[in-house]
């Protein structure tokens, strides 16, 4: 064969053998989800597993989820992690699709106090898994508190004006609502304040604001004002308080005498996801107890699976809580969905204005 022939025939050659492999295109997961729920250090395992590719995009806040998800349209994203405040609303919306728990096997697996909970199930179906859980704690510089602050009264006091963090979120409502005793004797009251209750933790949370250096809008952000020394109390999250021990910070985190909100994240699958199928595989992979292990390890968080306690250390089953999960939980008022939630983010959006 001459060579003015090898140049015509080659790149029909190359053509031929593209047809059988060029064409398999590696399929993508797209999940939206909390920070910390695609790291690495466990979704490599998934990508080589499957033969496939996890791109994760993050939200700040539910409502940041809800938004995106009405806007972007469910089609761009496979697997995302609603919390309690608006997993109910997600269902209801019909944005999320039912699960096959036929093709998640440990999903029997999962504490049966979380699946046992009405806010993923609907019309007999059931939309999400139970997956991580945990509280808004108070996370604090020890060198600024030798001794862990008892109450959230602390963040209101004028020494520690332009140093304290909240975070952009209905949480902060729910915290100031707690100070004003709203969730007694029912905390689910937290979640269905009157306007004469909602207008008190206005003026409430508008006395905080000269104490307030920023409020943070993503986890990273609230670990970077600590690091920077700008803040030394905040409302948080675990995962905030691993980190910055990771990164050699005098961290604490506590639950003050009042309690806390807390929430428990689901996974679900989205109803316009055109890959349920390897989305159901992800959901069983995340759930399985190696992997909670692996998913507390980076987050701090309690998980879903007490089984992933068999992988853990004695002193990592105490600060997971899994020794003592009833009565860690009488300390956390799990997130609800909130039927007046455009007038609670009426509330907080005039507190972010105000001046």
């Amino acid at each position: 064969m001459n060579w003015q022939r090898m140049v015509r025939v080659l790149p029909l050659l190359a053509a031929m053998l593209c047809v059988g492999s060029c064409s398999k295109k590696t399929p993508t997961l797209n999940l939206l989800v909390w920070e910390g729920y695609a790291d690495p250090s466990f979704i490599k395992t998934f990508e080589e597993q499957n033969h496939c590719k996890v791109s994760a995009s993050y939200m700040g806040t539910s409502d940041e989820l809800m938004s995106k998800l009405r806007m972007a349209g469910t089609g761009n994203f496979d697997v995302i992690s609603p919390s309690s405040d608006v997993a109910t609303s997600i269902v209801a919306a019909g944005l999320a699709a039912p699960l096959d728990l036929a093709k998640i096997p440990s999903y029997s697996q999962l504490s049966s106090q979380l699946t046992s909970l009405p806010l993923v199930r609907a019309s007999g179906q059931v939309y999400g898994v139970p997956f991580m859980w945990g509280p808004d704690p108070i996370v604090y510089d020890t060198t600024a508190f030798p001794q862990p602050p008892d109450s959230w009264n602390v963040m209101w006091d004028p020494k520690y004006k332009g140093k304290v963090s909240v975070w952009d979120d209905l949480s902060t409502v729910y915290m100031a609502a707690q100070v004003l005793g709203y969730d007694k004797p029912d905390p689910s009251q937290l979640y269905n304040l009157s306007d004469e209750q909602l207008e008190a933790v206005k003026k409430k949370l508008l006395e905080l604001k000269p104490n307030i250096r920023k409020m943070w809008a993503t986890g990273g952000e609230l670990t970077n004002l600590f690091v920077s020394h700008e803040v030394v109390i905040a409302m948080g999250w675990p995962l905030n308080t691993a980190d910055l021990k990771k990164a050699s910070f005098p961290v604490g985190e506590t639950i003050p005498k009042e309690n806390t909100t807390g929430w428990i994240d689901h996974l679900m699958i989205t109803a316009g996801s055109e890959n349920k199928e390897l989305a159901h595989k992800f959901l069983e992979y995340m759930i399985e107890a190696k992997t909670q292990k692996l998913v507390t390890d980076k987050t701090n968080y309690v998980p879903a699976n007490p089984q992933s306690g068999q992988f853990m250390t004695a002193d990592e089953v105490k600060i997971r809580h899994l020794d003592d999960v009833d009565n860690y939980q009488r300390r956390i008022y799990f997130w609800q969905n909130v039927p007046r939630r455009a007038k609670y983010n009426e509330i907080w959006n005039d507190v972010k204005a105000a001046q």
